[in-house]
């Protein structure tokens, strides 16, 4: 099956720009799946909760999920994308799997960086795989990559893909991602922004460099820092579900959870 990722830089606060932006860069792809960044429709630097609360959309229903939903018809995609939830008086850091017949599902962030603990509420959903014909696919949310809890979670449901939408702004990233894809012999689409945003003072930079990574921990493409991209590669499913590291030695049947209990009660204490 063929994955891709758009590597681009949205503008903040102006929704309608930013769709038409991604309509425009996935024109004429050809792809069965398709990751776009954390964040696209929006922009990400906030300087306050109502800010983010006006940008916010309900899902399915909003304006986001809906475009999203009638390029991923156009195109006979899958798409995953992050975006701003507005359920209710709670507001989520969120990712949309949708497809050609439209909606199929979101992901909360579970892990939030930085002042996003501010202006969102922390996911509330577990860890999720989704049927998409093609592969099986899992979502997470940027700094979801510094826990390894995350794409083990995913890897243990069946996910063949790590669908993975960012708005990176630390340079360590991308080679963890490698490992994450060894750990757990699974692939991985990492869907990152480029460009700055500044806003109440405050400055980031985000690094780029989005990528596709094999089940192997092969990069077989990776983006520059600062350049809007498109990439598409063919992505081998059967080597996601695969485990065999050799004759004696299996990734996930070797593992001896009896042995790992000390991961929730160091939690609990």
């Amino acid at each position: 099956m063929k994955a891709g990722f758009i590597q681009f830089a949205p503008v903040f606060g102006e929704t309608e720009r930013n769709l038409l932006t991604i309509g425009l860069l996935l024109d004429g792809l050809e792809a069965d799946l398709i990751v776009l960044p954390e964040l696209c429709a929006t922009g990400y630097l906030f300087t306050s909760r109502r800010e983010a609360e006006l940008l916010g959309e309900e899902i399915p229903a909003g304006r986001t999920v809906q475009a999203l939903s009638g390029l991923a018809g156009r195109r006979g995609a899958h798409i995953v994308a992050g975006m701003i939830e507005r359920a209710g008086d709670r507001l989520y850091n969120a990712a949309v799997l949708v497809g050609p017949g439209g909606y199929i599902a979101t992901y909360r962030k579970l892990h939030l960086f930085l002042e996003e603990t501010l202006w969102f509420d922390p996911g509330d959903r577990g860890l999720a795989v989704h049927d998409i014909g093609p592969c099986r696919v899992g979502m997470m949310i940027c700094f979801d990559w510094l826990f390894p809890e995350t794409a083990r979670v995913l890897a243990l449901a069946g996910a063949d893909i790590l669908c993975h939408p960012a708005n990176l702004v630390l340079p360590f990233c991308q080679d963890a991602m490698v490992t994450r894809c060894l750990e757990n012999r699974v692939a991985a689409v990492t869907a990152n922004r480029i460009g700055t945003e500044a806003r109440g003072g405050k400055e980031l930079r985000f690094t780029g460099k989005s990528q596709l990574i094999g089940a192997d921990g092969t990069i077989l493409r990776r983006a520059g820092e600062t350049s809007a991209e498109v990439g598409v590669v063919e992505i081998e499913v059967g080597r996601s579900r695969d485990k065999a590291l050799n004759p004696y030695n299996d990734l996930l049947g070797d593992r001896r959870p009896q042995w790992y209990g000390s991961l929730v009660k160091a939690q609990e204490r």
